[in-house]
């Protein structure tokens, strides 16, 4: 029998308790403690693999110190009842892990450490010059490629 993939917003809702824990500097373990658990069913719900309850994410925000909203952050639906654009989610999840990989936690730090706001913002302006020039790179190496393929 093939394995049931988790929901997309247990997912996201995991990710999300996942980059908390990262940011406040909390092992799996000791948010386990804390919730009365072990840290494989706290990896299995940073995962989606388990969904939390509304009493389980009440306590997880108490103990990270967030509202309840900040774990459903980044989710829109279409309006029609409970859909969830997997397209969003897989984007939303795809942040959330670069966010929460150690370079993320370094990069978040030590740009919040920079106490004024105008060279935060020109920090700002610098990486996203930076994506910009690696995507137009990547854009142009594609072409570059497509361009052999047809004289070929």
């Amino acid at each position: 029998m093939p394995r049931k993939l988790p929901n997309p917003i247990d997912v996201h809702v995991g990710s999300r308790v996942r980059m908390r824990r990262m940011l406040v500097g909390m092992s799996q373990e000791k948010l386990g403690d804390s919730l009365g658990l072990t840290f494989q069913q706290v990896q299995k719900y940073e995962k989606g693999a388990n969904r939390i309850g509304a009493s389980r994410l009440f306590h997880i925000a108490r103990v990270l110190g967030v509202r309840i909203e900040f774990f459903y952050e980044g989710l829109t639906g279409d309006g029609e009842g409970n859909e969830v654009d997997q397209a969003e989610v897989d984007q939303s999840a795809f942040e959330l892990d670069m966010l929460s990989s150690s370079e993320g936690i370094q990069l978040n730090g030590a740009f919040f450490s920079i106490r004024d706001a105008k060279v935060r913002k020109k920090v700002l302006e610098l990486v996203k010059a930076l994506g910009d020039a690696a995507a137009l790179e990547e854009d142009e190496g594609e072409a570059d490629e497509a361009t052999e393929d047809d004289a070929d």
